[in-house]
């Protein structure tokens, strides 16, 4: 039977509560469709993992990270269920969001006008498009 998993939103509220800096400046940049007439959301289960931000319209997720999360296996491996399950990841750095916050809203208008389509890997930026064969089922 298909409905609200009663777990899933007790942990999406409680993380809601506890966002840091970052993603309070950037969730006020992308909340009541403030980018571009886009909506997102915050702390969208998907599968066992829960998005920081997320477009469901353009199945975009948006994470903003702090050092911890520097070559994390954990990350790569929820990338790859979410890339996988036809998810777009984009991970920003906490410090980018903060200083820099024109152009991480810059770069979620490419992705989400389909201008940003290939992977990217460089230090503040990590772009990993959904799994194009799994998208053509």
């Amino acid at each position: 039977m298909r409905g609200p998993d009663k777990q899933k939103t007790d942990r999406a509220r409680i993380l809601r509560k506890v966002e840091n800096d970052a993603e309070e400046a950037l969730w006020f940049e992308l909340r009541a469709r403030r980018l571009n007439g886009v909506k997102f959301v915050r702390q969208l289960p998907i599968g066992p993992y829960f998005a920081d931000f997320a477009c469901r319209q353009v199945h975009l997720v948006v994470e903003v990270d702090g050092s911890q999360h520097a070559n994390s296996r954990y990350d790569a491996k929820r990338d790859g269920y979410m890339t996988a399950n036809g998810w777009n990841v984009v991970r920003f750095w906490n410090g980018c969001v903060l200083q820099d916050r024109e152009r991480v809203l810059e770069t979620l208008v490419e992705i989400v006008e389909n201008r940003l389509v290939e992977e990217v890997q460089s230090l503040d930026l990590t772009f990993v498009p959904a799994r194009r064969s799994d998208l053509e089922r």
